[in-house]
């Protein structure tokens, strides 16, 4: 596995070496149709090369030839005629199992093993064993961060004279960031696409340029891409943000240096607390400050009655969130989802164990924000570190957050503004509230305004509404303690006293 450099380095030395086959694995001939003729000139070497399309052409040389398709013959020919010569194949089939096809490409590559010849055959596809024990296997990977970035300058360079392209040295390095697990035509046609659409590249574009990836790959159920608003904004959460902040770069960081320090990036974070808190809205909140997609998953819906069926679907949802990285993924009540309980549940057990096992090794850049209310549920393998990167603690809020929340929800939904005196007993009213049980009340008087009109919104209403709500801490206050107290002991609180507000 390796990069343009290093393949292309691994093909020069097998060719010298007089391999009689190479196999290079790669979904992207152009690339390889790019090496190859480098590699021609810098061994100044003639490589014959045969497509469909082409048929048989040369690479530092003048030899085109039609030969109906099937090269195979031309191949044993050439071979016998000259030794020491390479011949690569770009459109390679039926090879991955024993068949008449496979069998007349292994009488080629014993003459070339003859008469000191090389076979390089382009395919993404398996081969036979018989064949691949022949020679040497190269991959060839998608761009990497280095070859992204020359990639995404020499199409700012074609186009800039003609569009506004306003991205910076930053900008760039976060286009190719977010381009990984891109090939190279994937790369030009979503930049041409975008520079089309907006007639210019800027800052608020790069969020748009991994819009399309969840597209390139097959739906899987279980997944759902969520739409964040870009204008979402979050005070509060104080601890969260900061350590957010402080992580991003990390997350973003190029693969050499995460190699340097022996690093890895960021797993994610398990949100733990009171329901109605903004645990879910947390994940809103990481996909747009970073500026990534986000996606939910679903984990109830892998568990499937037939046996070995959520255990693939499981591999099939990991894999697609693999594809679509870099991103954030979100499961919801992770706690129902993945508590297995002592009862002997094997397939349960299969599949917390394969996500664990992804959790803990996938190298791809994906952050994964888990919510639970009930920590007590989840299974203790979760918490072992490597897993999630930091567990956090959200509280109900206290007396300044309820403050700023009623301020908020009062000034957008009932359009009022409340005096000093006021707000204290509002606050007063709303102790052991939730987020969500303030909003319920504002926005319940919000119905009313919109049916009777604006002056029914009185002093008196809102207290009388904040009063008649029984709030979660009263309603479940055994169950409430209990997550608190879990919290305070086990896990970082998520806000200061300044905060812990949606605006």
């Amino acid at each position: 596995m390796g990069n343009y450099v290093s393949t292309k380095a691994e093909i020069k030395n097998y060719i010298c070496a007089r391999t009689p086959l190479i196999i290079v694995d790669s979904s992207e001939r152009e690339r390889v149709e790019r090496m190859l003729k480098e590699i021609s000139s810098e061994l100044n070497i003639g490589i014959n090369y045969y497509t469909d399309s082409k048929q048989v052409c040369t690479f530092n040389g003048d030899i085109k030839q039609d030969v109906d398709n099937d090269p195979l013959g031309f191949i044993a020919a050439q071979f016998k005629k000259n030794r020491n010569s390479t011949f690569a194949v770009g459109d390679i089939k039926r090879i991955g199992e024993d068949n008449v096809y496979s069998r007349e490409v292994l009488n080629i590559l014993y003459l070339a093993k003859e008469t000191n010849c090389t076979l390089i055959l382009i395919t993404a596809d398996t081969v036979w064993s018989r064949l691949s024990q022949f020679g040497m296997l190269t991959t060839l990977e998608y761009p990497d961060m280095d070859e992204r970035i020359s990639q995404i300058n020499a199409f700012i360079n074609m186009f800039g004279g003609k569009y506004t392209i306003e991205w910076d040295k930053d900008d760039i390095r976060m286009a190719a960031t977010l381009l990984r697990g891109f090939s190279e035509i994937q790369i030009d046609n979503i930049l041409s696409t975008t520079l089309v659409s907006k007639r210019k590249l800027s800052k608020e574009h790069l969020f748009e340029l991994t819009d399309q990836k969840s597209k390139l790959y097959s739906a899987v159920a279980s997944i759902q891409m969520v739409n964040v608003n870009r204008a979402l904004t979050v005070a509060g959460l104080d601890n969260l943000k900061a350590w957010l902040s402080e992580k991003k770069s990390v997350f973003f960081a190029s693969d050499d240096a995460l190699n340097a320090r022996d690093l890895t990036t960021p797993k994610g974070i398990l949100l733990a607390g009171v329901p109605g808190c903004g645990k879910s809205l947390s994940a809103k909140m990481v996909a747009k400050e970073w500026d990534l997609p986000l996606f939910r998953f679903d984990l109830g819906t892998i568990y499937d009655k037939w046996v070995g069926e959520s255990e693939k679907k499981m591999k099939e949802a990991l894999q697609f969130i693999d594809n679509v990285s870099p991103c954030v993924v979100w499961v919801d009540e992770i706690e129902k989802a993945l508590s297995v309980s002592d009862s002997g549940n094997d397939t349960g057990k299969r599949v917390l164990g394969q996500f664990l096992f992804w959790l803990q090794e996938s190298k791809s850049r994906v952050f994964l924000v888990a919510t639970a209310n009930d920590i007590s549920l989840l299974p203790y393998e979760l918490f072992r570190k490597g897993r999630f990167s930091e567990i956090f603690f959200v509280d109900l809020p206290n007396a300044a957050e309820r403050k700023a929340t009623i301020e908020q929800y009062s000034s957008k939904a009932l359009h009022i503004d409340i005096s000093d005196e006021e707000m204290r007993q509002l606050v007063d009213a709303s102790e052991g509230f939730s987020y969500s049980d303030i909003e319920y009340v504002i926005k319940d008087i919000a119905q009313l305004a919109l049916i009777k009109g604006q002056p029914v919104v009185t002093q008196e209403l809102l207290l009388q509404q904040f009063n008649k709500l029984i709030p979660i801490s009263k309603s479940n206050p055994d169950s409430v303690e209990k997550i608190r107290e879990w919290g305070i002991e086990r896990a970082v609180a998520a806000s200061s006293k300044s905060g812990g507000i949606v605006k």
